[in-house]
């Protein structure tokens, strides 16, 4: 499982011209899924976000989570993020969830960040969405769980 956090001072995401989710400063986190990630896992990746410290404490250090600030949490799915890149000049899909299981698995991971987290907006699954950020800093992190 694989969140590419970024740090943003406000994030959107729209469908065909409508924005389905919007936050104003906190996180973005575009979701990935490889073959044989496991929905039990899906919880502490929410915990790794939550908690993870990239806003700025009163010394400028990055040391304060999206807990600590009670900013947004926008949570796009991107399959791409899967993908193997080693080789060539085309990217290989393979290592990816199937879309059944990389669905189910995000559906997942909306229930627990709807459960976990209040200021939340999602992205839809399979859906050709155009994001829109404000990187602050910029700061992005990659964070995997397996």
């Amino acid at each position: 499982m694989i969140g590419l956090l970024q740090r943003v001072s406000s994030a959107s995401v729209r469908i065909e011209g409508e924005t389905i989710g919007e936050i104003g400063p906190g996180l973005l986190m575009l979701a990935g899924f490889r073959s044989g990630d496991r929905a039990e896992r899906i919880p502490r990746l929410v915990e790794r976000v939550l908690n993870y410290r990239v806003f700025a404490d009163e010394q400028g250090r990055m040391n304060r989570s999206l807990r600590d600030t009670g900013g947004g949490l926008l949570v796009v799915p991107q399959f791409t993020l899967a993908a193997d890149t080693n080789s060539g000049n085309r990217p290989s899909f393979t290592p990816a969830a199937s879309p059944s299981e990389g669905e189910s698995l995000f559906e997942a991971l909306v229930e627990q960040v709807k459960r976990d987290w209040s200021d939340s907006a999602f992205g839809c699954f399979g859906a050709d969405m155009q994001v829109t950020l404000v990187n602050d800093g910029p700061v992005t992190f990659w964070i995997e769980v397996d």
